[in-house]
């Protein structure tokens, strides 16, 4: 299988660019390419959005392709406006939705998904069992209120979606019902588009007041989020400054002890020496002077380090008072905003009052219909008792004249008792069919004044349920502050007893630090012999660093020659990578060729496919004639039929009646 040119020339140049968008529409696909394309979809890493929309694809074309993208990966924006998906295209999508993980906006414009109720259904199963989609636009896909229920009963279980686009649709009051019940559940949903669809304006106000409440409980959620974020970041930051200057000190200290246990033993080798060396050369006492001056100079420098350790003592009690006074400040910020809750809550208890006066006024209105409807059935049955009266008034003049008839002449009676008996059936019959359309319409009006006692007990219930949730929000509320409350106050406490901890643990170290100190000014008289024998190590190394000077200056000599080499290696590439781009420029301009003729041919079938409309415009006039011909003829046999009639003797005997 061979996927098509335009294809191919998209997939190269999007790959050139380097880009993350794969565009293909307005190409007519084919069911070989969608195939091609679907397992490309399957191991791309690549693609992040894929714009399919009028791309004509076929219900085989549709399956291959979503079936690879069920376990891609990459892909968050998938767009399939104007493709005319159906049944199986539901079906496919509800697997998509159902196993994929990363898909986050799903553009389904323009198609024809709530025709077939089954299929439809089981893509609602694979939105409810998403965790990932938070933008889905179904604008123009023929969705009635089956199909609507079917959606909420998705947005029941759903959790992540954000954007629901349900314009231009066939949803009507029963489908605005059972969305609303369906965001009273859910808390995700923060945008519902629902123009067009022939939902009355209450039922949109309340969808609207549900979403608007999702955008609040939204913003709140994000920003306690963020706050107890960066009040964990603070903490963070300060618990690791303070284990860092904790772990400096400790470091501090053992490589003091390690330079002290290594004098030592360097001191305790040198003494001997040092013993031998004194008997033989008293001269060393001046210079033994002049040592002991410079370690009465280090015994100073000690003791200013002891005063700095001091300060910085100092400075972190200053701290933590900051801190303390820190915390005090964010504990009153926190029962401010508590009580900016609080407010927000009962600003929200009067929205819901206010709601149910509204509620009760709906209520007494549509009480006021039924009693309306029933004075109307009352005065129906009124009407049905006199046109009955009337009709048996007819009856008894029709048999009065039926006995005059008999008297004046029993020949005319022989041949005129046949059309009097047909005239009594059709009055009967014509009082048996009124007493059954208005029989009717009383049922219809029971049943209608059946419907609106339905309703006013679904609205009080959904008034009781509403208050009752509203009541448990606000105990929620009130018991979450409450434990975030006790819980801050609890860490704080833990922070603070730490701190003293530190503290006490600084104090011991700096009266550990004022020994060492104490000892090593002991030891420094010792380390000052030291110097002279360092100073001949120093000579030595400066002379071996002399040697690896020259031996540096022979290594960067190697060095350029490898590079020049490797430059010459690069510029060989460079002429191919140029061969390489002559090669592209002509690809491209092939393709440029390509494009042409493809253009030329579309531009083709344009104007045969305008001819074909011109000829399909001049049949359609032309049936229309044939049709209005057909009418004349219709009326020409209607007068010929009433005009026989007319002259026959069944009219003559009806005209005098009349």
């Amino acid at each position: 299988m061979e996927p098509q040119e335009s294809v191919v020339a998209q997939l190269q140049e999007s790959r050139a660019a380097h880009s993350s968008r794969l565009d293909l529409s307005g190409h007519s696909l084919s069911t070989d390419t969608c195939t091609v394309l679907a397992r490309a979809f399957q191991k791309d890493t690549v693609f992040t959005e894929v714009s399919l929309s009028d791309c004509m694809l076929t219900e085989e074309g549709t399956k291959m392709l979503l079936a690879g993208l069920v376990h891609n990966t990459s892909v968050k924006y998938l767009d399939l406006k104007g493709n005319n998906l159906r049944a199986t295209g539901a079906e496919v999508l509800g697997k998509l939705l159902g196993y994929n993980k990363t898909l986050r906006r799903l553009v389904l414009e323009w198609n024809a998904l709530g025709v077939w109720e089954e299929s439809f259904s089981l893509f609602c199963d694979g939105l409810a069992n998403n965790n990932s989609l938070t933008q889905l636009d179904l604008r123009n896909n023929q969705i009635n209120h089956h199909g609507a229920s079917e959606l909420a009963l998705a947005l029941g279980h759903n959790s992540t979606l954000e954007e629901l686009d349900l314009r231009w649709n066939n949803i009507g009051l029963l489908g605005g019902r059972s969305l609303l019940e369906a965001l009273q559940k859910n808390k995700s949903i923060v945008q519902l588009e629902l123009a067009g669809n022939n939902i009355p304006s209450d039922i949109l106000k309340a969808l609207e007041h549900s979403t608007g409440h999702n955008t609040e409980r939204v913003f709140t959620l994000r920003e306690s989020r963020n706050k107890t974020h960066v009040l964990s970041r603070e903490i963070q930051t300060l618990k690791e400054e303070k284990g860092q200057q904790f772990l400096s000190l400790m470091e501090t200290i053992d490589r003091q002890r390690e330079e002290m246990g290594r004098s030592t033993k360097s001191t305790s080798a040198q003494i001997g020496h040092l013993q031998q060396a004194l008997t033989e050369r008293k001269s060393a006492i001046n210079s033994l002077t002049a040592k002991l001056q410079m370690t009465e100079a280090a015994l100073a420098l000690s003791e200013q380090k002891t005063q700095s350790m001091g300060e910085v003592l100092s400075r972190m009690k200053a701290e933590k008072e900051e801190q303390k006074e820190q915390q005090s400040r964010l504990r009153k910020k926190q029962e401010e905003e508590n009580s900016l809750r609080e407010g927000k809550l009962h600003r929200e208890i009067q929205n819901l009052m206010e709601t149910n006066g509204q509620l009760r006024s709906k209520v007494e209105e549509l009480e006021c219909r039924c009693k309306s409807q029933q004075q109307q059935i009352f005065e129906l049955k009124q009407e049905l008792t006199n046109s009955t009266t009337e009709l048996k008034m007819r009856l008894t003049k029709a048999e009065d004249r039926l006995e005059s008839e008999k008297r004046r002449s029993k020949q005319a009676l022989e041949d005129m008792e046949g059309l009097h008996h047909k005239e009594v059936e059709h009055i009967s019959r014509h009082l048996e069919e009124s007493e059954k359309a208005l029989q009717e319409r009383v049922f219809k009006l029971e049943a209608q004044r059946v419907q609106l006692e339905e309703e006013l007990s679904k609205t009080k219930a959904a008034i009781v349920t509403e208050r009752t949730q509203a009541e448990e929000e606000l105990g929620k509320v009130r018991t979450q502050m409450r434990l975030e409350e006790q819980e801050h106050a609890s860490s704080l406490e833990e922070k603070l007893r730490s701190l003293r901890s530190s503290m006490q643990e600084v104090q011991l170290h700096c009266s550990q630090q004022k020994q060492t100190i104490s000892e090593l000014q002991a030891k420094n008289s010792h380390q000052s012999i030291e110097v002279d024998g360092l100073r001949r190590r120093i000579e030595e190394l400066q002379q071996d660093l002399s040697g690896k000077d020259q031996e540096k200056v022979a290594e960067v000599s190697r060095a350029r020659v490898e590079l020049l080499e490797q430059i010459g290696h690069l510029e060989a590439e460079r002429t191919a990578q140029e061969g390489l781009k002559a090669k592209i420029s002509a690809l491209e301009r092939e393709m440029k060729v390509l494009t042409n003729n493809h253009r030329e041919v579309l531009l083709d079938k344009e104007s045969e496919k305008s001819s074909m409309l011109e000829k399909l415009r001049l049949k359609e006039v032309e049936i229309q004639r044939m049709k209005e011909d057909e009418a004349q003829r219709a009326s020409y046999l209607q007068s010929a039929i009433l005009s026989y009639v007319q002259g026959s003797p069944l009219g003559q005997y009806s005209s005098p009646k009349k």
